[in-house]
């Protein structure tokens, strides 16, 4: 499962690369996780960035429990239930991000985090879906979930998923309302791992209300286990 990502470029930087204008100031995240507000580009609405709560159906939204939570959808069975495969051609989505967090198992109660990039560092884009959601007053909220491949061969040292990257002729096809059901399925694979690098984290990004620029420091193996950096 995929729980951690980061976007850390300025809304001037997210326009420039997905030619969306931003209502409001887009805040670096350098730890975004579920639960919390972020920027999405909607194939509906491709001209603007809105922002939708990661994953977490609202507790007031109708017929939803706050127990549903819905972070990730698996690529290869996405067309298997009719509300992911109606998701997939009504309301797909585009989530800006500059990379993404996988957790390594190293013992029974430990776990070291890593961060993954392409390797010129630039913006990209995951695959996602959204939804809507109206409360009792008939205000409306937005989800988006992130769709996962299997790992390539880079990622897979460390964990067995990773989002859909798409590149940017993946992005128009996802972003096209007159995409077939095959297209978009044929954009859902594992970024190359020739063009993935990967570094190990501070721990510190386990906790969610944690963003400071120093999140995305290479952090030695030896500094896993509790010792602080020096660049907070």
């Amino acid at each position: 499962m995929i729980e951690r990502y980061s976007l850390t470029a300025s809304a001037d930087q997210i326009k420039e690369r997905f030619l969306a204008e931003a209502l409001g100031a887009i805040d670096p995240r350098y730890n975004a996780a579920p639960t919390q507000l972020l920027p999405v580009i909607t194939h509906t609405a491709p001209q603007g960035i809105s922002t939708f709560y990661w994953g977490t159906s609202p507790e007031w939204a109708k017929n939803k429990t706050p127990g549903e939570k819905i972070i990730n959808l698996r690529a290869e069975t996405i067309t298997e239930k009719p509300s992911q495969k109606k998701a997939i051609m009504k309301t797909r989505c585009l989530i800006p991000a500059d990379s993404f967090y996988a957790w390594k198992k190293v013992g029974k109660k430990t776990a070291i985090p890593y961060r993954f990039t392409t390797l010129d560092q630039e913006l990209f884009a995951f695959a996602g879906v959204w939804e809507e959601f109206e409360d009792t007053d008939g205000h409306e909220f937005h989800t988006f979930s992130m769709i996962t491949t299997t790992a390539n061969e880079m990622v897979a040292t460390v964990q067995d998923r990773m989002p859909a990257i798409l590149t940017v002729a993946a992005e128009k096809t996802w972003l096209n309302p007159e995409s077939t059901e095959e297209e978009l399925l044929a954009v859902l694979v594992p970024y190359p791992a020739d063009k993935t690098n990967y570094y190990p984290v501070s721990p510190r990004i386990n906790d969610i209300n944690t963003n400071v620029p120093s999140l995305i420091l290479p952090t030695p193996p030896s500094d896993q286990f509790g010792n602080l950096t020096l660049f907070d």
